[in-house]
C-alpha cells in the first residue's frame, strides 16, 4: 500500500513525524515515520571502512560529512515528494554499528583514530577482563579495547575523559549529552539487568585495575549514562541542528530517544523485544539476537550476553564476516555478463545466482569457502584471508559454488546459535530475518532455517532495517501511553497488521548443512595456514 501524501504532508507540517538515523558499515541512511509508523521519506549515504595502520576505522570528517549528506538526502525527498521544506520532527533518534573505540580528551577532541567493532586487536584484554569478570568480554566490546590501550601504555590514557560508540558521539554532537540507550552500553561493559545499569560489581573490579595505572581518571566517570526505551535523552540544540542541516532550515530543540546500537534496532525493526523472541541481521556482518528466559549456565566466548533496548537479557551471536566475500563473488559474475554485451540487472543477477543455488547439493558437493576478510573471533581468528578450496573429487558446479558461499556467509554463527539451541536448550518461537542476505525472496531464509535448525519469518518490512528501528524508537518515547512498555507498543501500534512469511526448515537442507560444517570445522586449520602464510599486501 502506498504512502497517503496529503496524510504524510500534514504530519510533516504538524511535526507529528520520527526521524531515525544509522550508521551503518556500508550505509548512512534515515526515515522519516509518519502517524501509521510507516516510512514517509529516506535519505542514505554510502560509506565504507578504512583499513589504516592495521586498523579498522572511519575518519570523524567522513562520519559527519556522512550524517549531513544522509540527512540532506532526505531533506530533499521531502521537498520533492510533499513540496514542502522539513522544519521540525517530533521526535529523533540515531543508531549505529555496536562496540568499538572513541575516546576523548576533556576539550571533545578524539584521541585516537576510531576503532570500529571490525577489529581484532584485543585479543589479550579481552581473554583477562572475560577471566577477571566471568563473562564474557569479547574483543570488539569498548572496554576490551579500553583495557588493551591500557596493557600497550598507550600514551593517549592520562587524557582520556569520555569513551562511547559511534551512536553515542552523533547524538553528543547533535544535543550535547554524553548518554546512550542500554542496548548500546551493553555492548561497551556488562549491564546488570535488574538495576538496568552497569555491573557495579565489575565497575569496581576494573576501577582496581585503573588505579594501579596511576591514571586520575575513573571508569564510571567516563562512559556514557545508562537510559532505557522511552526515556527522553535530550534535545536538539542549534549546533547540532547546524550540523545536521547546513540549510539552516532544521529548528533546534526537538526531543531524542536514548542512542542505541544496530542490534537494538534490529530488535526494534522486527518486533523481537519480547522473550523467546530473536532475530538476525546478516549484511556485511551476522548477528543473530535471542531474548532469554533466564540465564544460560556458564560463560561462552562466542555469546555475548547484551540486552533489548528496554534492558532485558539477550544471547547474542556476532560474527564480523557475512556476505562481503559472497557479493565480491557476485561481482565478478556481473564483470563477466558485462563482457558478453548483455549486462544483466545486479538485482536480477542476484536473484539468478542465488536460486540456482538452490538447485545444488545439499552438501554443497564437497566444495569449502571461507568469506574472512577481516578477523573473526568465534572462530579464534585475529585476522582473515578469503579462501576457496575443493578436492579432485568435489562436484564443482555453479550451483554448489554459490551455495556454498552461502552457507559460508553463515558457518560462524551456526557455531554460536548450535550452543545456544542444542547445548543449553534455549526455547525461540520464530527467528526474524532482516538484511541484505534476505533480500531475494526464499533463498536466504531457507539457508538460515537450515542453519538455525528452526524456522524462520522474513517481514514485508524487513527491509526498513535499523534506520526505522530507531525511528520506532524516537515514536516509542513520544507517543507511549503511561504504562506502556516497548513489546506492548510495537505488537499493537506498529506490527499488529504487519504481514511476515515463515519458512520452516527442509531436513534435507539442516543434514546437508551440518555435512559442511564438519569439513568447515576441518578446514579451519587451512584457513590458519593462509593467514599465516598471505600477507596483507598494501598499495604504495
Amino acid at each position: 500500500m502506498g504512502v497517503d501524501r496529503e496524510a504524510a504532508r500534514q504530519w510533516i507540517e504538524g511535526g507529528k513525524t520520527s526521524l531515525g538515523i544509522e550508521f551503518g558499515s556500508t550505509r548512512i541512511k534515515a526515515v522519516l515515520i509518519g502517524g501509521d509508523m510507516a516510512p514517509i521519506a529516506q535519505g542514505s549515504f554510502e560509506w565504507e571502512n578504512h583499513l589504516e595502520n592495521g586498523i579498522w576505522t572511519y575518519p570523524v570528517t567522513e562520519i559527519l560529512e556522512g550524517l549531513r549528506k544522509c540527512y540532506g538526502a532526505l531533506r530533499e525527498d521531502v521537498e520533492k515528494t510533499y513540496g514542502i521544506r522539513l522544519k521540525t520532527v517530533g521526535s529523533m533518534g540515531v543508531s549505529a554499528m555496536m562496540h568499538g573505540y572513541m575516546a576523548f580528551d576533556g576539550e571533545g577532541e578524539l584521541l585516537v583514530p576510531f576503532r570500529t567493532w571490525r577489529n581484532t586487536i584485543t585479543q589479550e584484554a579481552s581473554e583477562k577482563l572475560t577471566e577477571l569478570f566471568q563473562y564474557n568480554i569479547p574483543q570488539r566490546w569498548s572496554i576490551a579495547h579500553l583495557y588493551q590501550a591500557m596493557l600497550k601504555h598507550e600514551e593517549h590514557l592520562p587524557r582520556l575523559r569520555f569513551l562511547t560508540t559511534l551512536a553515542g558521539y552523533i547524538h553528543w554532537k547533535l544535543t550535547g549529552e554524553k548518554v546512550l540507550g542500554i542496548g548500546d552500553a551493553s555492548g561497551m561493559f556488562p549491564i546488570d539487568t535488574e538495576k538496568k545499569c552497569y555491573n557495579e560489581k565489575m565497575t569496581a573490579q576494573f576501577e582496581e585495575l585503573v588505579k594501579a595505572e596511576g591514571y586520575e581518571w575513573r571508569l564510571q566517570d567516563v562512559l556514557p549514562k545508562v537510559l532505557l526505551a522511552g526515556e527522553e535523552a535530550g534535545r536538539l540544540t542549534p549546533e547540532g541542528a547546524a550540523l545536521l542541516d547546513e540549510t539552516g532550515t532544521l529548528e533546534a530543540g526537538i526531543p531524542l530517544c536514548p542512542p542505541e546500537g544496530d542490534a537494538g534496532t534490529g530488535m526494534a525493526a522486527t518486533n523481537s523485544v519480547a522473550v523467546r523472541t530473536g532475530n538476525v541481521s546478516a549484511g556485511t556482518s551476522v548477528f543473530a539476537m535471542v531474548v532469554l528466559e533466564k540465564e544460560l549456565s556458564r560463560v561462552y566466548p562466542e555469546i555475548d550476553m547484551v540486552t533489548t533496548p528496554s534492558g532485558n537479557l539477550v544471547g547474542m551471536v556476532h560474527c564480523n564476516n557475512c556476505t562481503s566475500d559472497l557479493n565480491a563473488w557476485v561481482e565478478i559474475f556481473d564483470e563477466f555478463s558485462a563482457l558478453t554485451g548483455k549486462k544483466l540487472d545486479k538485482g536480477e543477477l542476484f536473484g539468478l545466482l542465488y536460486n540456482h543455488a538452490l538447485t545444488g547439493d545439499a552438501d554443497c558437493g564437497g566444495l569449502l569457502s571461507y568469506g574472512y576478510l577481516s578477523g573473526e573471533p568465534v572462530t579464534g581468528f585475529e585476522e582473515g584471508r578469503p579462501m576457496f578450496v575443493r578436492t579432485p573429487d568435489s562436484r564443482f558446479t555453479l550451483a554448489n559454488f554459490m551455495r556454498a558461499n552461502l552457507y559460508s556467509a553463515l558457518a560462524t554463527l551456526k557455531v554460536g546459535l548450535d550452543l545456544m539451541f542444542q547445548k543449553e536448550q534455549v526455547k525461540l518461537d520464530c527467528l526474524m530475518g532482516h538484511g541484505g542476505f534476505f533480500k531475494t525472496p526464499g533463498v536466504g531464509q531457507r539457508i538460515m532455517a537450515a542453519a538455525a535448525s528452526g524456522p524462520v519469518a522474513v517481514m514485508e518490512t524487513a527491509g526498513e532495517g535499523g534506520a526505522w528501528g530507531i525511528a520506532l524508537l524516537a515514536a516509542y518515547m513520544q507517543r507511549k501511553e503511561t504504562g506502556e512498555t516497548l513489546e506492548s507498543f510495537l505488537q499493537d501500534k506498529v506490527f499488529a497488521g504487519a504481514k511476515s512469511v515463515r519458512m520452516e526448515p527442509k531436513q534435507e537442507d539442516i543434514a546437508g548443512f551440518e555435512k559442511f560444517m564438519e569439513r568447515y570445522r576441518a578446514g579451519l586449520a587451512a584457513e590458519r595456514a593462509a593467514v599465516e602464510s598471505l600477507a596483507l599486501w598494501e598499495e604504495d
